[in-house]
């Protein structure tokens, strides 16, 4: 009987870890820049620890996501130069952020 209970919680747990909304993978929502030449973009539920290229770099940005995005200086995701909280919105001058990773907290 006991054995059987354990099964059962064991099962109900894997179906809700299974079936909880949003991805570990990626994170939701829209993270939103402005290119000096290309004007607004978006990155649509980035895969968190992915490097996403920010074309021309970015004036400005909007993490609509509800993941932290850290952007870079170069176009690799090797050089960090600043990281912006889910909801931040914030502009930036030279030199600009010319690519972002995402970091969803588990």
């Amino acid at each position: 009987m006991r054995l059987r209970h354990c099964i059962a919680a064991a099962l109900t747990t894997a179906a809700l870890v299974v079936t909880l909304p949003g991805s570990a993978g990626a994170a939701t929502g829209t993270f939103g820049y402005i290119s000096p030449e290309s004007g607004d973009l978006d990155i649509i539920a980035p895969a968190n620890g992915e490097c996403r290229l920010l074309l021309q770099g970015a004036t400005s940005a909007l993490n609509g996501t509800n993941a932290t995005a850290t952007l870079y200086a170069d176009r690799g995701c090797e050089e960090p130069l600043a990281t912006m909280a889910p909801g931040e919105a914030r502009g930036f001058a030279e030199p600009l952020p010319h690519s972002v990773m995402f970091n969803q907290a588990v």
